[in-house]
C-alpha cells in the first residue's frame, strides 16, 4: 500500500509521543524529527539547535553535514532565522534570497553559497521559554503553507515536551541538565563519526548511518555506542551500512 503524507505525519507524531511513556535517546529522537521533516515539508535539509548551559545555541541534529555547517555559520554570525526563532519564540519564514539579504546579510551569503533559497525556523518552546529551533532549508523559494506551518510547530512542541517530560519541581535545573546531556552526547557522536569515517575512508553522513544502524540493531543509545567506538570497545564494519 502506498504511504500517504498523512500516514507519514501520523508516524512522526507516534515516534515523538512514544517517548512520553518510555525511556528514549534524546539525540535519536531529534534526529528522527529532522529526518521526517524533510519529507513532510518538502525541505532539502533540516537541523535542530538547542541552547547549552551558557545560553548559546548548538547544532544537535541535522540531516546532512551541509545543514549542520549552515547552522554553525549562522551562530558565528550571531544572526539568522534560526537564531531569531529561538530568541523571539515565534516561527520565522524567509521566502527568498532577497529577503534574507535585507534581514541577515552574513547569513544570506552563507545560505546562498550552500544552495538554499528559503529557510523556515520553528521554535522549540515551552510556554514562554524557547529551548532551541527546528530549521527547514529549501532550495526553492516560497513560504510554508498554513497546514505545514501548523504541523511543523505541533511536531516541534511535542518534541519539546518529550525532552522535558522528566522535569521535577526544580524545573530550571533539570531542564538545563537534560539539554546539556543531549549536547554532550552529540559531541561523542561527532567523535565516533569522525573515527568511523577515517577508519573506513567514507564520508561523515555514511559514517553516521553506520553508527545509527548499529545502535538500533543492538537496541542501544547512540551516545553509548559512540562512547564505545571512541574507546575502542566496539568496532563497526562497513558492511553494516544500509
Amino acid at each position: 500500500m502506498t504511504r500517504t503524507r498523512e500516514h507519514h505525519l501520523v508516524d512522526a507524531f507516534v515516534t515523538l509521543t512514544d517517548t512520553l511513556v518510555a525511556d528514549y535517546d534524546v539525540v535519536d529522537l531529534l534526529q528522527s524529527l529532522v529526518d521526517n521533516s524533510i519529507e513532510l515539508f518538502d525541505a532539502s535539509a533540516a537541523g535542530i539547535l538547542l541552547t547549552n548551559r551558557q545560553k548559546e545555541l548548538e547544532v544537535v541534529a541535522s540531516t546532512s553535514e551541509r545543514s549542520s555547517l549552515i547552522g554553525l555559520l549562522q551562530l558565528d554570525a550571531g544572526e539568522g532565522p534560526c537564531v531569531e526563532a529561538f530568541t523571539t519564540g515565534r516561527a520565522v519564514s524567509v521566502q527568498d534570497a532577497d529577503e534574507m539579504s535585507r534581514r541577515w546579510p552574513v547569513f544570506a551569503a552563507a545560505s546562498r553559497a550552500s544552495g538554499y533559497a528559503s529557510v523556515h525556523s520553528i521554535p522549540l518552546r515551552l510556554r514562554d521559554d524557547a529551548l532551541g529551533s527546528l530549521n527547514l532549508f529549501r532550495e526553492t523559494t516560497g513560504p510554508l503553507n498554513d497546514e505545514d506551518a501548523i504541523a511543523a510547530q505541533a511536531l516541534a512542541d511535542v518534541a519539546t515536551i518529550s525532552i522535558l517530560q522528566q522535569r521535577s519541581a526544580d524545573h530550571a535545573a533539570v531542564t538545563q541538565t537534560q539539554l546539556q546531556r543531549a549536547l554532550d552526547s552529540r559531541v561523542l557522536i561527532e567523535q565516533a563519526k569522525g573515527f568511523i569515517a577515517h577508519t573506513h575512508g567514507i564520508d561523515m553522513e555514511t559514517a553516521f548511518r553506520l553508527l545509527r544502524t548499529h545502535a538500533r540493531s543492538h537496541q542501544a543509545a547512540l551516545s553509548d555506542v559512540a562512547r564505545q567506538i571512541v574507546s575502542g570497545d566496539v568496532v563497526i564494519a562497513p558492511s553494516n551500512s544500509r
